[in-house]
Protein backbone atom coordinates (compact mmCIF):
# COMPACT_ATOMS: atom_id res chain seq x y z
CA UNK A 1 0.00 0.00 0.00
CA UNK A 2 2.93 2.35 0.61
CA UNK A 3 3.83 2.11 -3.07
CA UNK A 4 0.30 3.27 -3.90
CA UNK A 5 0.04 6.06 -1.33
CA UNK A 6 3.57 7.48 -1.47
CA UNK A 7 6.00 8.49 -4.17
CA UNK A 8 9.21 10.52 -4.53
CA UNK A 9 8.54 12.47 -7.73
CA UNK A 10 11.37 14.05 -9.71
CA UNK A 11 10.28 17.58 -8.71
CA UNK A 12 10.62 16.72 -5.00
CA UNK A 13 13.98 14.95 -4.70
CA UNK A 14 14.53 13.26 -1.36
CA UNK A 15 10.96 13.81 -0.20
CA UNK A 16 8.44 11.03 0.35
CA UNK A 17 5.24 12.62 -0.91
CA UNK A 18 1.73 11.47 -0.02
CA UNK A 19 -0.03 11.24 -3.37
CA UNK A 20 -3.05 13.34 -2.42
CA UNK A 21 -2.05 17.00 -2.23
CA UNK A 22 -4.20 19.62 -0.50
CA UNK A 23 -5.54 23.00 -1.58
CA UNK A 24 -7.58 25.04 0.90
CA UNK A 25 -9.10 27.26 -1.77
CA UNK A 26 -12.59 25.76 -1.42
CA UNK A 27 -13.05 26.36 2.28
CA UNK A 28 -11.59 23.56 4.40
CA UNK A 29 -10.84 24.93 7.86
CA UNK A 30 -7.78 24.54 10.10
CA UNK A 31 -9.22 21.45 11.77
CA UNK A 32 -9.61 19.78 8.39
CA UNK A 33 -6.07 20.71 7.37
CA UNK A 34 -4.61 19.39 10.63
CA UNK A 35 -6.57 16.17 10.21
CA UNK A 36 -5.14 15.76 6.70
CA UNK A 37 -1.63 16.32 8.04
CA UNK A 38 -2.20 13.72 10.76
CA UNK A 39 -3.23 11.25 8.03
CA UNK A 40 0.01 11.82 6.11
CA UNK A 41 -0.80 14.60 3.63
CA UNK A 42 2.37 16.63 3.16
CA UNK A 43 2.03 18.47 -0.18
CA UNK A 44 0.18 21.78 -0.08
CA UNK A 45 -0.83 24.33 -2.71
CA UNK A 46 -0.25 27.84 -1.37
CA UNK A 47 -2.68 30.39 -2.84
CA UNK A 48 -4.24 33.72 -1.91
CA UNK A 49 -7.34 31.81 -0.70
CA UNK A 50 -5.86 29.40 1.80
CA UNK A 51 -7.16 30.73 5.11
CA UNK A 52 -7.55 27.30 6.69
CA UNK A 53 -4.10 26.22 5.54
CA UNK A 54 -1.97 29.21 6.44
CA UNK A 55 -1.41 28.70 10.18
CA UNK A 56 -0.98 24.88 10.17
CA UNK A 57 1.40 25.11 7.21
CA UNK A 58 3.54 27.84 8.77
CA UNK A 59 3.72 25.82 11.99
CA UNK A 60 4.84 22.73 10.08
CA UNK A 61 7.47 24.68 8.16
CA UNK A 62 8.82 26.28 11.33
CA UNK A 63 8.68 23.17 13.48
CA UNK A 64 11.68 21.30 12.18
CA UNK A 65 9.66 19.46 9.52
CA UNK A 66 10.68 21.53 6.48
CA UNK A 67 12.22 18.56 4.68
CA UNK A 68 9.06 16.52 5.23
CA UNK A 69 6.68 19.12 3.77
CA UNK A 70 6.30 20.16 0.11
CA UNK A 71 4.92 23.58 -0.87
CA UNK A 72 3.76 24.52 -4.35
CA UNK A 73 3.19 28.28 -4.73
CA UNK A 74 1.90 30.44 -7.56
CA UNK A 75 3.71 33.29 -9.25
CA UNK A 76 0.63 35.48 -8.94
CA UNK A 77 1.61 37.91 -11.71
CA UNK A 78 2.93 35.33 -14.11
CA UNK A 79 2.96 37.49 -17.22
CA UNK A 80 6.35 39.10 -16.64
CA UNK A 81 9.75 38.18 -15.26
CA UNK A 82 9.43 40.69 -12.43
CA UNK A 83 6.02 39.23 -11.53
CA UNK A 84 7.51 35.73 -11.29
CA UNK A 85 10.28 37.01 -9.03
CA UNK A 86 7.86 38.92 -6.80
CA UNK A 87 5.63 35.87 -6.56
CA UNK A 88 8.49 33.79 -5.21
CA UNK A 89 9.56 36.49 -2.77
CA UNK A 90 5.99 36.94 -1.53
CA UNK A 91 5.57 33.20 -0.91
CA UNK A 92 8.85 33.02 1.01
CA UNK A 93 7.86 36.02 3.10
CA UNK A 94 4.31 34.83 3.80
CA UNK A 95 5.40 31.31 4.76
CA UNK A 96 8.54 32.32 6.63
CA UNK A 97 10.72 29.73 4.89
CA UNK A 98 13.94 29.90 2.89
CA UNK A 99 12.78 28.03 -0.21
CA UNK A 100 9.63 26.97 -2.05
CA UNK A 101 9.55 23.44 -3.43
CA UNK A 102 7.81 24.42 -6.69
CA UNK A 103 6.99 27.84 -8.13
CA UNK A 104 4.06 27.55 -10.53
CA UNK A 105 2.90 29.64 -13.46
CA UNK A 106 -0.87 29.44 -13.03
CA UNK A 107 -3.27 28.53 -15.86
CA UNK A 108 -0.67 29.06 -18.56
CA UNK A 109 -1.99 31.01 -21.53
CA UNK A 110 -4.81 32.67 -19.55
CA UNK A 111 -3.42 33.61 -16.15
CA UNK A 112 0.28 33.59 -17.03
CA UNK A 113 2.61 33.48 -20.02
CA UNK A 114 5.53 31.31 -21.14
CA UNK A 115 7.96 33.88 -22.53
CA UNK A 116 11.71 34.28 -22.60
CA UNK A 117 11.42 36.61 -19.61
CA UNK A 118 9.27 34.31 -17.44
CA UNK A 119 11.29 31.24 -18.40
CA UNK A 120 14.56 33.04 -17.64
CA UNK A 121 13.35 34.22 -14.24
CA UNK A 122 12.00 30.80 -13.28
CA UNK A 123 15.30 29.15 -14.16
CA UNK A 124 17.23 31.86 -12.31
CA UNK A 125 15.12 31.34 -9.18
CA UNK A 126 15.74 27.59 -9.38
CA UNK A 127 19.47 28.13 -9.76
CA UNK A 128 19.49 30.56 -6.81
CA UNK A 129 17.86 27.98 -4.51
CA UNK A 130 14.89 30.18 -3.66
CA UNK A 131 12.76 27.60 -5.44
CA UNK A 132 13.81 24.00 -5.95
CA UNK A 133 11.66 23.28 -8.99
CA UNK A 134 9.54 25.17 -11.52
CA UNK A 135 6.18 24.29 -13.00
CA UNK A 136 3.00 25.37 -14.73
CA UNK A 137 -0.69 24.58 -14.59
CA UNK A 138 -2.25 24.28 -18.03
CA UNK A 139 -5.47 23.15 -19.73
CA UNK A 140 -4.19 23.27 -23.33
CA UNK A 141 -3.19 19.62 -23.70
CA UNK A 142 -1.34 19.89 -26.99
CA UNK A 143 0.76 22.75 -25.67
CA UNK A 144 1.29 20.82 -22.43
CA UNK A 145 2.64 17.92 -24.47
CA UNK A 146 5.12 20.17 -26.25
CA UNK A 147 6.28 21.70 -22.98
CA UNK A 148 6.59 18.28 -21.37
CA UNK A 149 8.84 17.18 -24.22
CA UNK A 150 11.19 20.12 -24.49
CA UNK A 151 10.96 22.73 -21.71
CA UNK A 152 12.88 23.13 -18.43
CA UNK A 153 9.68 22.63 -16.42
CA UNK A 154 10.04 20.18 -13.55
CA UNK A 155 6.31 19.88 -12.83
CA UNK A 156 3.08 20.17 -14.78
CA UNK A 157 -0.37 20.50 -13.25
CA UNK A 158 -2.91 19.39 -15.82
CA UNK A 159 -6.59 18.51 -16.04
CA UNK A 160 -7.20 14.78 -15.98
CA UNK A 161 -10.35 12.94 -14.98
CA UNK A 162 -12.80 10.34 -16.26
CA UNK A 163 -14.68 12.96 -18.30
CA UNK A 164 -11.47 14.50 -19.67
CA UNK A 165 -8.90 11.70 -20.14
CA UNK A 166 -7.22 13.33 -23.14
CA UNK A 167 -3.93 13.81 -21.30
CA UNK A 168 -3.39 10.07 -21.81
CA UNK A 169 -2.81 10.77 -25.51
CA UNK A 170 -1.71 14.41 -25.60
CA UNK A 171 0.49 14.86 -22.53
CA UNK A 172 1.67 11.69 -20.82
CA UNK A 173 3.43 10.09 -23.84
CA UNK A 174 5.60 13.20 -24.21
CA UNK A 175 7.16 13.02 -20.76
CA UNK A 176 10.91 12.50 -20.60
CA UNK A 177 10.93 9.41 -18.44
CA UNK A 178 9.51 10.56 -15.10
CA UNK A 179 9.81 14.26 -15.95
CA UNK A 180 8.02 16.50 -15.64
CA UNK A 181 6.26 15.45 -12.45
CA UNK A 182 2.50 15.31 -13.09
CA UNK A 183 -0.03 16.77 -10.65
CA UNK A 184 -3.60 16.04 -11.78
CA UNK A 185 -6.42 18.40 -10.85
CA UNK A 186 -10.14 18.92 -11.56
CA UNK A 187 -10.66 15.30 -10.48
CA UNK A 188 -14.45 15.59 -10.26
CA UNK A 189 -14.78 17.64 -13.49
CA UNK A 190 -16.14 20.47 -11.36
CA UNK A 191 -18.47 17.98 -9.61
CA UNK A 192 -20.09 16.80 -12.87
CA UNK A 193 -18.87 13.25 -12.20
CA UNK A 194 -20.66 13.30 -8.84
CA UNK A 195 -24.06 13.88 -10.48
CA UNK A 196 -26.12 11.44 -12.54
CA UNK A 197 -25.98 12.31 -16.27
CA UNK A 198 -29.18 12.29 -18.26
CA UNK A 199 -30.01 8.74 -19.26
CA UNK A 200 -27.42 7.17 -16.96
CA UNK A 201 -28.81 4.29 -14.90
CA UNK A 202 -25.62 3.11 -13.18
CA UNK A 203 -23.89 4.41 -10.07
CA UNK A 204 -22.09 7.75 -10.05
CA UNK A 205 -18.64 8.39 -8.68
CA UNK A 206 -17.67 9.74 -5.30
CA UNK A 207 -14.89 12.30 -5.02
CA UNK A 208 -12.69 9.52 -3.65
CA UNK A 209 -13.37 7.45 -6.78
CA UNK A 210 -12.27 10.43 -8.87
CA UNK A 211 -8.91 10.64 -7.06
CA UNK A 212 -8.41 6.89 -7.39
CA UNK A 213 -9.03 7.25 -11.14
CA UNK A 214 -6.31 9.89 -11.41
CA UNK A 215 -3.80 8.06 -9.26
CA UNK A 216 -4.33 4.74 -11.03
CA UNK A 217 -2.56 6.22 -14.05
CA UNK A 218 1.14 5.32 -13.86
CA UNK A 219 1.91 8.83 -15.14
CA UNK A 220 0.18 10.75 -12.34
CA UNK A 221 2.39 11.43 -9.35
CA UNK A 222 -0.01 13.47 -7.21
CA UNK A 223 -3.74 14.26 -7.30
CA UNK A 224 -4.86 17.62 -5.94
CA UNK A 225 -7.91 17.81 -3.70
CA UNK A 226 -9.80 20.95 -2.69
CA UNK A 227 -12.15 19.81 0.10
CA UNK A 228 -14.73 22.02 1.73
CA UNK A 229 -14.69 20.34 5.15
CA UNK A 230 -12.90 17.86 7.39
CA UNK A 231 -15.58 15.32 6.51
CA UNK A 232 -14.66 15.51 2.83
CA UNK A 233 -10.98 15.12 3.72
CA UNK A 234 -11.79 11.98 5.70
CA UNK A 235 -13.94 10.50 2.93
CA UNK A 236 -11.30 11.14 0.27
CA UNK A 237 -8.48 9.64 2.31
CA UNK A 238 -10.56 6.61 3.26
CA UNK A 239 -11.32 6.02 -0.43
CA UNK A 240 -7.61 5.99 -1.30
CA UNK A 241 -7.12 3.13 1.14
CA UNK A 242 -9.02 0.95 -1.35
CA UNK A 243 -6.02 1.08 -3.67
CA UNK A 244 -5.85 1.33 -7.48
CA UNK A 245 -8.87 0.75 -9.69
CA UNK A 246 -9.83 -2.72 -10.77
CA UNK A 247 -10.36 -3.28 -14.50
CA UNK A 248 -14.13 -3.33 -13.90
CA UNK A 249 -14.04 -0.03 -11.98
CA UNK A 250 -11.95 1.57 -14.73
CA UNK A 251 -14.48 0.57 -17.41
CA UNK A 252 -17.42 1.86 -15.35
CA UNK A 253 -15.74 5.21 -14.60
CA UNK A 254 -14.75 5.79 -18.21
CA UNK A 255 -18.29 5.02 -19.39
CA UNK A 256 -19.67 7.43 -16.81
CA UNK A 257 -17.09 10.01 -17.85
CA UNK A 258 -18.20 9.80 -21.48
CA UNK A 259 -21.83 10.21 -20.43
CA UNK A 260 -20.99 13.16 -18.17
CA UNK A 261 -18.97 14.82 -20.91
CA UNK A 262 -21.87 14.49 -23.30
Amino acid sequence: MDEWLYRTPRAFPGKRIFRLGLSASFGVDEAGVRYAMDRGVNLFLHTMRDGGLRTPLKEALAGGRREEVAVVAYAHVGWFGWGVRRGAEAALRELGCDYVDVLLLGWLGFGSAWTRATERELVHLRESGKVRAIGASIHDRERAGRLAASSPLDLMMTRYNAAHPGAEADVFPHRRGDAPTIVAYTATAWRRLLRRPKGWSGPVMTAGDCYRFQLSSPHVDVALTGPRSRGEVEQNLDALARGPLTAEEDRWMRELGRAAHG
